[in-house]
């Protein structure tokens, strides 16, 4: 395996790591993910630094292999990471939870990823 296919293999391990990781902020429920507690503040924080780290994948991947997946929303990815890192005043919690609920478990189906 060339050293390309070994850090894509990397990569996308990751991936499926950090979905596993929104399903278990999403296990808690809509209710504690945004509920005025410390709980509601972990989780919200989580849940950002979960679409982060995918997003920074997506960024690390190559032209070539988005391209074999045109179904995915590659650029939102990207904008989305950059509204959660930069305008946090600016963040809505219900887009979030969406994303971690359904668009996350989306595009590891869409990549033909599993979970860890």
């Amino acid at each position: 395996m060339s050293t390309d296919d070994q850090r894509l293999t990397h990569r996308l391990a990751d991936m499926a790591r950090f979905a596993d990781e929104a399903a278990w902020v999403v296990h808690f429920g809509r209710d504690a993910y945004v509920s005025d507690d410390p709980q509601g503040a972990l989780l919200r924080n989580a849940g950002e630094r979960i679409l982060i780290k995918i997003a920074t994948v997506v960024e690390k991947l190559p032209e070539t292999y988005k391209g074999t997946h045109p179904q995915v929303q590659w650029v939102a990815i990207s904008r989305l990471r950059n509204l959660v890192a930069h305008h946090y005043d600016k963040v809505n919690d219900d887009l979030i939870w969406v994303s971690l609920e359904r668009d996350v478990p989306q595009l590891i189906q869409d990549l033909g990823l599993t979970s860890q």
